[in-house]
């Protein structure tokens, strides 16, 4: 199965969630064998990391998104966090400070873009402001509903600067959610993150799926491509963003640079050292 094929949501498509299970595997994978392959893309983002880094000619912005508990620091955990943290950065973005909020809503991400030869991963991002943002009516509809594009022209101002963009949208059903949420509770190691508000947000699950519904449909580019992940089972989760994360990488055909110094003339001047 080509899982950036099968999960891209294509340029101008109109995606309607309910139509793709949450709890979808890979009938030819098991969670042992997703296991071991995981380890194996871990193995190659390092090394392709290291190739962003060196190369020194573009930059990747990995953007995940999705409902409380869809696994987004999972996945960071998992997938991501297999790369090298001097060339890889991990930005969340939670409500805006005083001073972000004083300037328009893209001001606070572009200042977190990476640099080139980076690999920056944004634990939620701009699209909370089409989100969140229409959910709880906290703009005029008329505010939020240009974002959309000022969205599409930000990212295609990155991409064109050398950037090489995934965004991800982690997809869980109501009922696995609140699985997690009570496995969090019987969990003294993670139940510091539940608060009232996951409950209470659980109340606007419809609008929260239209609103990520348009937000994909709207912003889904041929250079900054969304996927919708089935994300019920962690184990599938993890493989496919990895796989897609690994193969999307390599497509971009980076090679090592040539050495900046004559490699013969310092190898003269080692044998010399070492002589004397």
């Amino acid at each position: 199965m080509n899982y950036g094929t099968r999960f891209h949501v294509r340029p101008g498509s109109t995606l309607h969630l309910a139509a793709i299970d949450p709890a979808f595997s890979d009938p030819k994978e098991s969670k042992k064998s997703a296991e071991g392959q995981v380890r194996k893309h871990a193995d190659r983002l390092r090394a392709l990391q290291y190739l962003v880094y060196a190369e020194g000619k573009r930059s990747v912005l990995i953007c995940l998104q999705g409902l409380d508990a869809a696994g987004k620091d999972g996945t960071i955990n998992h997938v991501l966090g297999a790369m090298n943290p001097q060339g890889t950065r991990v930005h969340g973005f939670k409500v805006p400070s005083a001073e972000e909020a004083s300037h328009d809503f893209l001001w606070r991400v572009h200042a977190q873009a990476p640099a080139i030869g980076e690999v920056v991963v944004f634990n939620r991002c701009h699209y909370e402001d089409v989100l969140v943002v229409r959910v709880h009516e906290l703009v005029p509809k008329e505010v939020w509903s240009r974002r959309y594009d000022l969205i599409n022209d930000f990212e295609r101002n990155l991409a064109a600067a050398g950037t090489h963009i995934l965004k991800f949208y982690l997809h869980i059903s109501e009922a696995e959610q609140l699985e997690r949420f009570k496995k969090r509770i019987d969990d003294p190691a993670h139940r510091w993150k539940i608060s009232d508000a996951d409950y209470t947000e659980r109340k606007l699950w419809p609008r929260y799926i239209r609103a990520y519904e348009d937000a994909i449909s709207k912003t889904s580019t041929p250079h900054a491509p969304w996927y919708v992940i089935p994300a019920d089972h962690k184990w599938f989760r993890n493989l496919a963003v990895s796989r897609i994360v690994v193969e999307s990488l390599e497509a971009l055909g980076m090679k090592l640079p040539q050495p900046r110094v004559d490699l013969q003339r310092i190898r003269r001047k080692y044998h010399a050292a070492a002589k004397g």
